[in-house]
């Protein structure tokens, strides 16, 4: 099982709301969905109910100490910095200069002819 599903998993069982678990979680409401499908594939049972109000099954109530556990035992994610990374790359346009020219005038534009 993946420590990633697991800890999605969590989340819904302790929001027991979909969006309220994505938002707290900072993912789309559709990854979610996702990973919460590809658990229960794994497991071989529906861990959550999805008709009306969110609840547990009897599988995801016995799924979720466990699933508590290997979380604890996981080692800690390393969070990545919020700053940017870098600029933004600019394209020269041709309006620049080669580094060897500068220093000598700039050579005069033809004039287109008629």
């Amino acid at each position: 099982m993946n420590i990633t599903q697991l800890r999605r998993f969590v989340a819904v069982a302790e929001e027991l709301h979909f969006p309220r678990a994505a938002a707290g979680l900072g993912i789309s409401l559709a990854a979610l969905y996702s990973s919460i499908e590809k658990l229960e594939e794994e497991v071989g049972h529906p861990l959550v109910t999805h008709g009306g109000a969110t609840r547990l099954t009897s599988a995801g109530l016995l799924l979720l100490p466990e699933a508590r556990n290997r979380i604890a035992a996981a080692p800690p994610v390393q969070r990545t910095s919020d700053k940017p990374t870098g600029g933004k790359a600019k394209a020269s346009k041709g309006k620049g200069r080669a580094p060897v020219v500068k220093g000598q005038p700039k050579p005069y534009k033809k004039r287109q002819g008629r």
